[in-house]
C-alpha cells in the first residue's frame, strides 16, 4: 500500500526514463565528448593543462611523473578514472595524433604501429612551449572560474586560447546521438585566414578555401580532390579521400623495383598496414610482391616492397591503394559546444566564433589590466602628496598614538582615501631619497600614458581586433611550419603522376633501342676537354644516340625514322643506373623492326597555337599543328610521308614566328623562317628545305634564337660556338651556306644544338664515355672556322 507519510514518490516509468536519459545525454554532451568552439578543447583537456600549469610545469621547468598530474587532475577537477584521464594526456603528447602537441611527455608515449603508451609511473610529462599561447592571461580575470566538483576548489570554465586551438589541432569525439570529427589544420595558413577576416570582414567561404588549402595532417599523406573539402567547409560536413604517399625505386640489383611508403594516412596504424599488405600476398590478392619490410627510424618513415623482376610496378602500387589502408576515408563532422549547445559549423562561423571569443578575453584583459594601473597610479598620487608635504606627515604620524589614529588624520588632513593613507605609512624610509623620488615620478607618467591607451582600446573595437592580428601574427612567427599534406586533384582512378615528383631528368636511348630515365645530378659539372664519367653501360656495338633533358610530368613524342610516331609520360620510363644499359624500348613502345627513334619532343601541353617543324635526311622539310598528334594510338600514328630511301632526322616545336636552320653533314647550312612552309595534314610529305650536294644530308635542325648561338659538334670531339646573325636569311630551298669546317682533324658534323652561356651540355661517345660541361667554356668564333675540343 502506498503510505502518504513515506517519502517515496510514484512516478510512471516513461517519464522517468525520459528525464533521465535526457540529463545523461546532456551531461555527455557538454561535459565529456564535445570540445568547446572557443579553446577547441573537452574538459578533460582543459582539466589536465590547467592541473599542469597548477604544478608549475612549464616548458622551462623540469619534468613531473604523469602519475602525478592524474592524480593532481583526478583529485581536484576530473572525477573519473585515471586512464580516462592519463589517455587524453599521452594522446595530447603524440606528435602522430596532434598537429601541434600541446604537453611535452618524456618517456614511452606510444607509437604509429600502435604500440601503447607505458604506464604513468614510468612516464613523465611538462607543458609544451605552445601551451602557453592556450594558458596565457589566465590569471588576469580572462575567463570565468566555477566550482569544482566538491566546491573545494575553482575551475577555469575555458582557457582564454590565444592559439585558434579547434582548428589547429581538431577533434574527435562520440556524443549521445551525434559526434564530432574536426581535423588538424596548418597554423600558418589559419592564422592568415583570421587575419583576413579581420581585415576583410565579407569574404566569403570561397575565399578562405584560398588560403586554409585544406586540412593539415601530422602523419602527412596525401588528400585527392577539393570537393570533399569544399563541401566540409561550407556545410561543416564532407568526405576527405587521403591516400599513403610513395614513390618507385628503380636500378635495384637485378633489374627490380621498390615501393617506397614513406607517409601513411591520419590515424592508420603502421604495423596494421604492413600486416594486411603480407595477407594480400599471402591470400594471392597481390601478385608481384616479393618482400615486406619496415625501415622506419628516428629520421621518418620507411616501408618497403620489394617487387619481383617482372612485376609492374604501377599495377602493384594501384592494387595496394585499393585494397589497403593506403587509402583512407576520413569523414569531417565540425561539431561544437556553441554556448554549451551542439552545433555543425562552417569555416566561416568557426572564424567568426573565435575572433568573438578572442574579443571577449582582449577587452576582460584590458579592463582587468587598467583597472590594475589605476589602482597604482591612486596610490602613487597619494605617494606623491607625502613627499611633498615630508615634514608634516612625519610630525603628524610621530604625534599619533596609534597606526589607526594616524591613518583617520592623514585621511582628514590631506584628503587622501584609506588605501593611499595605508600606503604612505607602509612607505619604506629609503622611498624618501632624491632618487626614489624621481622613480615614483616617473612610475606615475608612464601609468598615466599607459591608462590614456587601455582606456582608448575599450573605446575602439578596431584596437582590440588589430591587438588580435597582432598576437595571432606572433604566434605564427614563432611556431608555424611548412604544410605536410599534399592536395592533389580528383581522378575517377588513382592516377600515380601525382605522387611522382616534377623534376628534371636525363633521357637516354641507345642506337640498339635502349631507353632509361637519370637524375640531372648524376652528372657531375667538369671543365671542357676533361675525360668525362661512364653515364651508361652499352654493349661494344652499341652507342647512344638520343639524350635530352625533360620533367617527369611531360609527355615524350617519339617519332621514328620511318615517319611513325609513338608517345610515353616520362615517369613511365624505368629509372635506371648510371651503369645500367635501360629497357628496350620496344617493351614501352610497339615499335616495328626496322624503325629506329629519331627525334623526340618533350610536351607539357598540346596548345593549338603551338606547331611541330620536320626535317628529312634529304632536306625535305613539314609543318603540321601540335594538337593533331595529341591522340595518339598503341601501335602508334602516322607523324609524316617520307618519299623513298628518306628517313625523318628531326622535329622541333615552333609558334609561327621563328625562323630555322638546317644544318648538313658537310658542313653547310641554311636559315630561312618558319612561314615559308605552310601548315600541312600528318600524312603529308612537305617542302624542300635545302638544296643537298652528292653524298651529302641533312643532320640537325634549330629553332633561330637570336638570344643565343648555335653549337656545332663533328665526329672527333670538337665543337665551335657561332651567333645566329652570321647566318643571313634566305629562302628555303638553296644550298645554304658554310657552318663549318669540315677538315681531317674534325671529321663530318654529327650535330647542332641551340645554347646559351648559362646552359651546361652533355656529350656521349659511341663507348658510352660521358662529359657534362659548361657553354660558357666554349668561345664563340665564325661560321667559316674548326673550333676546339670538347671531349
Amino acid at each position: 500500500m502506498y503510505d502518504r507519510n513515506s517519502k517515496v514518490i510514484p512516478v510512471y516509468i516513461e517519464n522517468e526514463m525520459k528525464d533521465s536519459y535526457i540529463s545523461y545525454s546532456m551531461s555527455v554532451i557538454v561535459g565529456r565528448a564535445l570540445p568547446d568552439v572557443r579553446d577547441g578543447l573537452k574538459p578533460v583537456h582543459r582539466r589536465i593543462l590547467y592541473s599542469m600549469s597548477e604544478l608549475n610545469l612549464q616548458h622551462n621547468k623540469p619534468y613531473k611523473k604523469s602519475a602525478r598530474i592524474v592524480g593532481d587532475c583526478l583529485g581536484k577537477y576530473h572525477p573519473h578514472g585515471d586512464m580516462a584521464v592519463y589517455d587524453a594526456l599521452v594522446r595530447m603528447a603524440q606528435d602522430f595524433s596532434m598537429r601541434y602537441p600541446l604537453i611535452d611527455g618524456q618517456g614511452n608515449y606510444g607509437s604509429v604501429d600502435g604500440d601503447p603508451a607505458a604506464s604513468m609511473r614510468y612516464t613523465e610529462a611538462r607543458l609544451d612551449r605552445i601551451s602557453e599561447e592556450m594558458l596565457a592571461d589566465i590569471d588576469k580575470n580572462t575567463v570565468d572560474f566555477i566550482p569544482n566538483f566538491d566546491e573545494s576548489l575553482t575551475e577555469p570554465s575555458l582557457l582564454p586560447a590565444v592559439l585558434p586551438n579547434l582548428l589547429l589541432n581538431g577533434s574527435s569525439g562520440i556524443a549521445v546521438g551525434m559526434a564530432t570529427n574536426i581535423p588538424p589544420h596548418n597554423l600558418d595558413e589559419v592564422a592568415e585566414a583570421i587575419n583576413t577576416v579581420i581585415a576583410d570582414p565579407d569574404i566569403d567561404i570561397k575565399g578562405l578555401i584560398k588560403i586554409i588549402k585544406g586540412p593539415d595532417f601530422p602523419t602527412g599523406g596525401v588528400i585527392r580532390g577539393r570537393d570533399g573539402i569544399k563541401q566540409a567547409y561550407q556545410t561543416g560536413r564532407g568526405i576527405l579521400k587521403v591516400y599513403a604517399k610513395a614513390n618507385v625505386e628503380t636500378g635495384i640489383k637485378g633489374g627490380k623495383e621498390r615501393i617506397i611508403i614513406s607517409e601513411i594516412p591520419y590515424q592508420v596504424n603502421k604495423s596494421n598496414l604492413i600486416e594486411s599488405i603480407a595477407g594480400l600476398v599471402h591470400e594471392k590478392k597481390i601478385e608481384g610482391i616479393s618482400d615486406i619490410r619496415d625501415e622506419s627510424d628516428k629520421d621518418g618513415m620507411r616501408i618497403v616492397v620489394d617487387l619481383k623482376r617482372d612485376a609492374n610496378s604501377q599495377v602493384v602500387l594501384n592494387l595496394l591503394y585499393k585494397h589497403t589502408q593506403m587509402q583512407t576515408s576520413f569523414g569531417i563532422i565540425m561539431l561544437a559546444l556553441v554556448d554549451n549547445r551542439p552545433r555543425v559549423l562552417n569555416l566561416r562561423q568557426i572564424i567568426d566564433l573565435y575572433i568573438k571569443h578572442r574579443k571577449e578575453i582582449v577587452t576582460r584583459r584590458t579592463k582587468f589590466e587598467l583597472k590594475k594601473a589605476q589602482d597604482r597610479a591612486h596610490i602613487l598620487e597619494g605617494l606623491k602628496i607625502a613627499i611633498s608635504n615630508l615634514d608634516k606627515i612625519i610630525a603628524l604620524i610621530k604625534k599619533s598614538k596609534s597606526p589607526q589614529e594616524a591613518k583617520k588624520a592623514l585621511m582628514d588632513k590631506f584628503k587622501l582615501s584609506d588605501r593611499q593613507s595605508q600606503a604612505i605609512l607602509e612607505m619604506q624610509l629609503q622611498r624618501l631619497t632624491a632618487l626614489e623620488r624621481d622613480k615614483i615620478a616617473k612610475e606615475y607618467l608612464e601609468l598615466i600614458k599607459k591608462i590614456e591607451y587601455l582606456i582608448s582600446v575599450l573605446e575602439n573595437p578596431k584596437k582590440i581586433l588589430q591587438i588580435i592580428k597582432e598576437e595571432l601574427l606572433e604566434i605564427k612567427k614563432k611556431y608555424a611550419d611548412e604544410r605536410r599534406t599534399e592536395i592533389l586533384a580528383a581522378a575517377q582512378e588513382f592516377d600515380i603522376e601525382d605522387l611522382i615528383a616534377d623534376e628534371d631528368v636525363v633521357i637516354t636511348i641507345s642506337h640498339s633501342g635502349y631507353i632509361k630515365r637519370l637524375p640531372v645530378s648524376t652528372y657531375r659539372k667538369q671543365h671542357r676537354g676533361g675525360r668525362g664519367v661512364t653515364g651508361v653501360e652499352t654493349k661494344e656495338e652499341d652507342f647512344i644516340e638520343h639524350l635530352f633533358i625533360a620533367s617527369t610530368h611531360q609527355y615524350i613524342l617519339f617519332f621514328t625514322n620511318k615517319g611513325r610516331l609513338y608517345w610515353l609520360k616520362v615517369h613511365e620510363i624505368p629509372q635506371g643506373g648510371r651503369l645500367s644499359k635501360g629497357r628496350p624500348i620496344v617493351n614501352l613502345l610497339k615499335v616495328s623492326s626496322d624503325e629506329k627513334i629519331s627525334s623526340v619532343i618533350p610536351v607539357k601541353e598540346f596548345t593549338p597555337k603551338d606547331s611541330l617543324v620536320m626535317a628529312t635526311e634529304q632536306g625535305m622539310v613539314k609543318k603540321t599543328k601540335l594538337s593533331l598528334y595529341s591522340h595518339p594510338r598503341v601501335g602508334g600514328i602516322i607523324g609524316l610521308g617520307l618519299i623513298p630511301n628518306d628517313n625523318l632526322i628531326g622535329v622541333v616545336k615552333a609558334d609561327g614566328e621563328r625562323e630555322i636552320i638546317l644544318a648538313t653533314e658537310q658542313g653547310k647550312a641554311i636559315r630561312f623562317s618558319e612561314k615559308d612552309v605552310r601548315h600541312t595534314g600528318r600524312a603529308s610529305r612537305g617542302v624542300r628545305g635545302i638544296r643537298l650536294s652528292e653524298k651529302d644530308k641533312v643532320v640537325g635542325m634549330e629553332i633561330v634564337d637570336e638570344k643565343a648561338s648555335i653549337l656545332v659538334v663533328t665526329q672527333n670531339g670538337y665543337g665551335k660556338r657561332t651567333e645566329f646573325s652570321e647566318y643571313r636569311k634566305q629562302s628555303r630551298g638553296g644550298k645554304g651556306i658554310i657552318n663549318v669546317k669540315t677538315s681531317e682533324r674534325n671529321g663530318l658534323v654529327v650535330g647542332v644544338l641551340t645554347v646559351v652561356d648559362k646552359d651546361e651540355i652533355i656529350l656521349m661517345t659511341k663507348q658510352g664515355i660521358i662529359i657534362r660541361t659548361s657553354v660558357a667554356a666554349i668561345n664563340k668564333v665564325g661560321r667559316n672556322t674548326q673550333g676546339v675540343r670538347l671531349i
